[in-house]
């Protein structure tokens, strides 16, 4: 099956471009994924709870809080399939994340003014057919700027912004970024590649599951994920237990001890029609699910609205099929650099480069064995 994935040329863009994704022949459905939105995510941790009572999963140590942020499970493993992460960004790094989305990005804001050789209203000698007016007040709306870049109404040339004041909107000196960060069900998983049992396959949705009583536990696919996703299950007790005795770890019936665990994406509840159990339960829609294509889309339509608010340090993650994995399931919409919510700038599978490998060992060989073979009969002449 050949799914066309409207999807940024650079995964920070703001334009879209078509490109043609290759999937696996066997799909029979079409491929699912998330998009997280983490420009309202309020931190709740509701998708972290609800993942955790749905699969079953332990906790991960103590209820504390790790002292470096108001969180107590630090990052995904092999019990936490969704982790918020909390970023505190004073108004310093609030000015560094627009700059640097400013860099990655040209918004196709309309220019001040009307175009040349037309006039204030937008038309030749004056013709009032296709103006827009502005709202009163002089200011222009996020919502009459997206529909510009949208393509919907008049064109950007229609409108005079002369006497308007474009300025981005005040930032506030202190914010919270925070991001529920999830398996990303690459396009090309390096876990998946690298398995030797046969213990992670790709579902009918297009995403990525370990079958836990075929996995040996030799870990092999912890190394070959370049998001540190998967990793071997203990006792369910990683963190450091604290001093404070009502709040040591608890005894707990840890069901797969040993073997490799991540997101499923809920493919329990997606075989039966539902919807994984983070987005069902997110209550402000900062994780939505649903056909890949559609997550895409959207997320695309987000930053365009972002970026017409001002927002420009807005952009996409996982959304470029022409990255090191290919694209990932999970598609975030982020508000800095991938670096610091944790998430590698260009993620790259492990067994990318194999072919190149082989072809170069390959040609070495053949060299070798040239050389050999001159060597040889070059001492029979003598």
């Amino acid at each position: 099956m050949t799914t066309e994935v409207r999807t940024h040329t650079d995964d920070h863009a703001g334009v879209p471009a078509h490109t043609e994704v290759e999937f696996p022949e066997s799909l029979s459905h079409t491929r699912k994924g998330f998009f997280t939105d983490t420009s309202i995510c309020i931190g709740c941790k509701a998708c972290e709870v609800a993942c955790k009572e749905w699969n079953r999963n332990p906790q991960d140590g103590t209820y504390e809080l790790l002292g470096s942020s108001y969180d107590n499970t630090g990052g995904l493993g092999a019990n936490t399939w969704r982790h918020v992460a909390f970023i505190e960004q004073d108004e310093e790094a609030i000015d560094r994340a627009r700059e640097s989305g400013r860099k990655l990005v040209s918004l196709g804001m309309p220019t001040v003014g009307p175009p040349a050789g037309r006039s204030a209203v937008g038309q030749p000698g004056g013709a009032g057919n296709g103006a827009v007016s502005l709202p009163d007040g002089g200011g222009v709306t996020a919502d009459l700027l997206g529909g510009l870049l949208d393509g919907e109404g008049a064109s950007a040339g229609s409108v005079d912004l002369s006497g308007v004041d474009t300025t981005p909107p005040d930032t506030d000196d202190f914010r919270w970024l925070m991001s529920s960060d999830v398996c990303k069900h690459c396009t090309n998983a390096g876990c998946l590649d690298v398995c030797p049992t046969g213990a992670l396959f790709r579902t009918e949705f297009g995403t990525v599951v370990v079958q836990n009583d075929v996995c040996n536990g030799c870990g092999t696919c912890v190394a070959g994920c370049p998001f540190g996703v998967i990793e071997r299950r203990d006792d369910g007790t990683i963190n450091t237990p604290t001093d404070r005795e009502d709040r040591g770890a608890t005894d707990m019936d840890v069901p797969n001890r040993g073997t490799a665990n991540k997101c499923t994406l809920c493919y329990d509840r997606l075989v039966d029609g539902q919807q994984p159990a983070c987005a069902q339960t997110c209550p402000t829609t900062s994780i939505r699910f649903g056909d890949r294509d559609d997550m895409v889309e959207r997320a695309q339509d987000r930053v365009r609205t972002l970026h017409a608010q001002g927002l420009t340090e807005a952009r996409l993650y996982g959304a470029n099929p022409n990255d090191g994995v290919g694209g990932t399931g999970s598609v975030f919409l982020l508000l800095d650099e991938p670096e610091v919510y944790g998430l590698p700038p260009d993620p790259r599978v492990a067994t990318k480069d194999l072919p190149g490998m082989w072809a170069t060992a390959g040609v070495a060989a053949v060299g070798l064995l040239g050389a050999a073979a001159l060597s040889f009969l070059g001492g029979g002449r003598r």
